[in-house]
């Protein structure tokens, strides 16, 4: 028998480390039959052959999950590749929603594949498999499955795992040269941003920065406080303008500014004539309320803080939609972002007005990857934004 090397811990860490950095689709694995129904996350899965007797792919299940016993027992098994915007099947399935859910196949509804196995009833794609082998190689099953069934959405984009984060594909153009290319590279900068505030704060820094190097090419990611987050620890975005809420501890933050919360209304509105507003004199109001992370749970706080219970009579992730809303006099809302258009989009009058509140401002960041070199394109970006916010020394 050929002699094993010893354990190596160094080199098994610096493995996973690097294995961090490999893109991959996540999927949930599932299984019924006889020996019950189970899922669970993995980003382990992988073609093997096309030109089989089926189509042939693989994946990886810990061996002390519940899961990898019912795939053997039930002897089927459905590769269910999410969509990006499924990470909360993915993290049901993960174990991390436990407190929430009695049961992880409650996060979704299911239908049953030909053979059985649950698939989400809209993922990306579904295959439907037939175990045809099974080997335990150090701590996982690597169980290969013949594919019988395949599912296809019409529409949708895969979700990504990569440096331990959640993110998405983006299209990338190619380059007509490969000094083009070697060029393209030095010269991009990938910028996030919070999807309400982003459009107000950053085309003023976008000017200036190429207006001062013109050869700068700039890219966007655009979305809510996780979508962008994880944009900054997978290294799509090279740096990003969030607000400093539920940040991760892999990530460098730089304070720039304050936005304070206001109300906005209806230039009709009952309330319009009062030159301020408390939260006890919006009490009997419906409210529009922004319904994105984290502005849902701040704007309902401060409410709720001075003990008043929001009516809520509208949400909407959209900002814009927020404000055709209270144009239209459907009611309030509580914003921090204050474009400079007083109308809406369908041309209906809109006023602010300050709130009275004890509810600190919400704080808007600068923040990248922690131990990530910066590029001279993103070090260029944070003068310019520490410029156009007055904050140079």
């Amino acid at each position: 028998m050929k002699h094993m090397p010893p354990h190596n811990d160094a080199l098994r860490d610096k493995f996973i480390g690097g294995m961090s950095h490999a893109a991959s689709t996540v999927n949930v694995v599932t299984t019924d039959g006889a020996a019950g129904r189970g899922g669970v996350t993995v980003s382990a899965m992988s073609s093997v052959s096309a030109d089989a007797r089926r189509p042939t792919l693989l994946v990886c299940v810990h061996y002390k999950t519940a899961v990898a016993q019912q795939i053997i027992k039930n002897g089927v098994f459905c590769v269910n590749m999410l969509k990006d915007d499924q990470s909360y099947i993915s993290d049901a399935f993960a174990g991390r929603f436990k407190e929430q859910l009695k049961d992880k196949f409650d996060c979704a509804d299911w239908v049953a594949m030909p053979s059985g196995a649950p698939r989400v009833v809209d993922p990306l794609v579904g295959f439907d498999c037939h175990v045809i082998s099974a080997e335990r190689v150090g701590t996982h099953y690597v169980f290969f499955g013949e594919v019988a069934s395949i599912f296809i959405a019409d529409r949708g984009s895969p979700l990504i795992y990569a440096r331990r984060s959640y993110g998405a594909t983006t299209r990338i153009e190619p380059a007509t040269t490969i000094r083009a290319g070697q060029e393209a590279e030095k010269q991009r900068l990938n910028v996030g941003f919070f999807h309400t505030f982003g459009p107000v704060l950053l085309p003023d820094i976008i000017r200036r920065m190429t207006a001062n190097d013109p050869s700068v090419r700039i890219e966007f990611v655009e979305g809510d406080q996780r979508r962008v987050r994880e944009s900054v620890l997978s290294g799509e975005s090279d740096v990003a303008l969030l607000y400093d809420a539920d940040m991760s501890d892999g990530l460098d933050v730089f304070p720039l500014t304050e936005l304070s919360p206001y109300v906005l209304l209806a230039q009709d509105h009952a309330l319009a004539d009062k030159p301020e507003l408390t939260p006890q004199d919006l009490a009997d109001q419906p409210m529009v309320l922004l319904g994105t992370t984290p502005t849902t749970a701040y704007f309902t706080g401060i409410m709720e803080s001075a003990g008043v219970t929001p009516r809520i009579a509208y949400r909407s992730s959209n900002f814009e939609m927020v404000r055709g809303l209270v144009g239209q006099g459907l009611g309030y809302a509580l914003l921090a972002t204050r474009p400079a258009a007083t109308v809406s989009y369908d041309g209906h009058l809109l006023v602010t007005r300050p709130l009275v509140t004890d509810a600190a401002p919400t704080r808007v960041v600068l923040a990248t990857c922690k131990g990530k070199p910066l590029s001279a394109q993103t070090e260029q970006f944070i003068w310019f934004c520490t410029d156009v916010f007055n904050l140079h020394p």
